[in-house]
C-alpha cells in the first residue's frame, strides 16, 4: 500500500462504492453518525476521502455519503493497493483505533475476509512450492497444498486477533441462536459470555435451544446492567467522600494571620510558593461559592426533601 499522492476534488471526479468494502465494517450507531454529520455541516469535509487507483472508495463511505446528500464539496487521495485483501486488511486496521471495534465484530470481519484470505494462502503454498530446487519441483496439487493451511490463524492474522478468539467467532457464527448474535452485535454480551452461552446451549435438544438462548442473553444482559448501576454507585459514594472530607477539613482551618505565618515559616514556604498558595487558595475559594450557590440556586428551591416540608408545614393542625 502506499499514498500515490495524487489527489481529485469531488467537482473532477467522482468515485465508486464497491458492495464489498462500503459493509465490511460495522455501519456507525446512529449517535456516531449524528457527531459525524453535525461536524461536517459545520466544518465541511476536511479530510480526504482515501480511493483505490479505480477510485473505489476504501476509507470515508460515511463522510462520502453525507457529502452526498448535503450537496458538500470533498477532496479524494488516492491509495494503490497490491490486492482486493491488503485493502481490505489496511481498512481494517485504520478503523481498529478510530472505532475501537470489539473481538467479536473484527472476527465477522475477518469471516467476510474468509475467500481473499484463503485464496492468498493457498497462492502463497503454490509460490513456495515452485521456488524450491528445480531438480525437485512440487508435485502437490493446489488442493492437497491448501490442506497445510491453518485458516483459522490466516484469518485471526488478517485483523490482529488471536487464533483461540477466532475458534471462538467461528463457533458462535456456526452454532450460536440468533438472539445470541444479535446481543454481541448490539455490545450486550462479550465474546467469552456469547461463547459460553453457545456451547451451553448446545447440550440442550435443539428445539430447546432457541428458548434457551433468549433466558441466557436477558440473564446476562441483567447481570450487566447491575454491575453498571454498582458501579455508578461507587463513583457517586467517592464523590461524596470527597466533598465531605473537604469540608471537614475545610472547617478545622482557622486563617487567622498568626495560623498562616506559621504555616508558611513551618513548610517553609519561597516567595514564590506563597504567591502559588495564594492563588490556589482564591480558587478553593470560588470552588467553594459556586458550591454554596448550586445548593441555594438549584438544590434547595426543587430538591424533594424541601417540597415535602413545606407540604408537611402547610397541612399542619392550628
Amino acid at each position: 500500500m502506499k499514498n500515490t499522492g495524487t489527489e481529485y476534488l469531488s467537482t473532477e471526479r467522482r468515485p465508486t462504492v464497491l458492495e464489498e468494502l462500503a459493509t465490511l465494517l460495522p455501519p456507525l450507531s446512529e449517535e456516531q453518525r449524528s457527531a459525524l454529520e453535525a461536524d461536517i455541516l459545520k466544518n465541511g469535509c476536511y479530510a480526504p476521502i482515501i480511493v483505490n487507483e479505480d477510485l473505489a472508495i476504501v476509507d470515508g463511505h460515511n463522510r462520502h455519503q453525507i457529502c452526498e446528500e448535503h450537496d458538500i464539496p470533498y477532496r479524494m487521495t488516492v491509495f494503490a493497493f497490491d490486492s482486493m485483501l491488503e485493502t481490505k486488511q489496511w481498512m481494517v486496521e485504520t478503523q481498529r483505533g478510530r472505532r475501537n471495534l470489539l473481538p467479536w465484530e473484527l472476527g465477522k470481519i475477518a469471516l467476510k475476509l474468509r475467500e481473499d484470505v484463503e485464496a492468498q494462502a493457498k497462492a502463497n503454498l503454490v509460490a513456495g512450492g515452485l521456488s524450491r530446487a528445480e531438480e525437485k519441483p512440487c508435485l502437490n496439487s493446489d488442493e492437497a497444498s491448501f490442506k497445510h493451511v491453518d485458516t483459522r490463524k490466516a484469518l485471526a492474522d488478517s485483523v490482529g486477533i488471536s487464533r483461540d478468539t477466532m475458534s471462538r467467532v467461528m463457533k458462535i457464527d456456526q452454532d450460536a441462536p440468533v438472539s445470541v448474535k444479535d446481543a454481541l452485535d448490539h455490545r450486550e454480551l462479550s465474546l467469552n459470555q456469547g461463547y459460553n452461552i453457545t456451547k451451553k446451549l448446545q447440550q440442550l435438544p435443539e428445539e430447546e435451544r432457541d428458548q434457551a438462548a433468549q433466558e441466557e442473553v436477558a440473564w446476562a444482559k441483567a447481570q450487566k446492567e447491575l454491575k453498571k448501576r454498582d458501579a455508578e454507585t461507587d463513583r457517586r459514594t467517592r464523590i461524596a467522600q470527597s466533598f465531605s472530607k473537604a469540608f471537614e477539613y475545610a472547617t478545622q482551618l482557622d486563617p487567622s494571620e498568626e495560623n498562616v505565618r506559621c504555616w508558611a515559616d513551618c513548610s517553609r514556604m519561597k516567595p514564590s510558593e506563597m504567591s502559588l498558595n495564594a492563588a490556589i487558595a482564591r480558587d478553593l475559594a470560588q470552588i467553594f461559592l459556586t458550591i454554596a450557590e448550586t445548593f441555594e440556586q438549584k438544590i434547595i428551591p426543587t430538591d424533594w426533601r424541601v417540597v415535602s416540608e413545606k407540604q408537611n408545614f402547610g397541612s399542619g393542625t392550628e
